[in-house]
């Protein structure tokens, strides 16, 4: 496939509906952005030709316009030395010199149109390869995305299997056993604010009786009413 060939191909494919209809459109949009490149290359290299042409041809424009104008100055020169004859032949060299200007004037014309055409196309192609290249960078982020979607999906089906679920419940029975253990621990033992209250409880009979045997037998049979 020649260059303009695939230029044309580039320029006017779609790559939305290309990408649509591809079986692996990252694998695609790769080959064409490759091709972009390879292609983009060529044009550039085309068109560096072109414009290496054109600076020569314009040189040697300068150059047959000096020539041209030598001529001429030399036929005058001969017409005031009223020699004719000379003159002649010297307007001769400047028509053909003349004729020379002009061919290469309208290939100069050329080559400057076909460099204008090499830069348009090669804009059209780059903004081509932009978006191709945008085009990947969205892919690559769904590839990326599907990916961890899938991943996030696979491992909620994992865990909502019977086998995850079962070594839920043998988990949460293991912890509460252990709640219940560290219950039994305390289990019948009063606080200490209790067994406080109990020993203020114990001291105020025990003072009581003892007042009772310092009072005799009255203050006994009283304390024992």
């Amino acid at each position: 496939m020649g260059i303009f060939s695939r230029f044309r191909d580039i320029v006017t494919s779609n790559i939305n509906a290309m990408l649509d209809n591809a079986e692996d459109p990252e694998k695609l949009i790769r080959l064409m952005i490759r091709e972009m490149e390879d292609t983009l290359v060529e044009i550039k290299a085309s068109c560096a030709g072109v414009m290496a042409g054109r600076k020569k041809t314009q040189r040697q424009l300068e150059e047959i316009r000096s020539r041209e104008k030598y001529w001429e100055e030399k036929a005058r020169l001969a017409v005031n030395k009223g020699r004719d004859d000379l003159a002649r032949e010297a307007l001769k060299e400047k028509r053909r010199h003349g004729r020379r200007v002009e061919v290469l004037e309208q290939e100069s014309a050329e080559l400057g149109a076909l460099v204008h055409q090499y830069q348009d196309d090669i804009q059209q192609l780059e903004d081509k390869l932009r978006s191709a290249h945008e085009k990947q960078r969205v892919l690559v982020q769904r590839r990326l995305r599907a990916r961890r979607s899938k991943r996030a999906q696979e491992e909620l089906r994992r865990m909502d299997s019977s086998e995850a679920m079962v070594k839920f419940d043998e988990l949460e029975n293991r912890i509460e056993r252990m709640e219940a253990e560290a219950d039994l621990v305390n289990f019948g033992r009063k606080t200490t604010l209790e067994e406080t209250l109990d020993d203020l409880v114990v001291d105020e009979e025990i003072e009581r009786e003892l007042r009772a045997l310092k009072s005799g037998p009255e203050g006994q049979r009283s304390g024992l009413a």
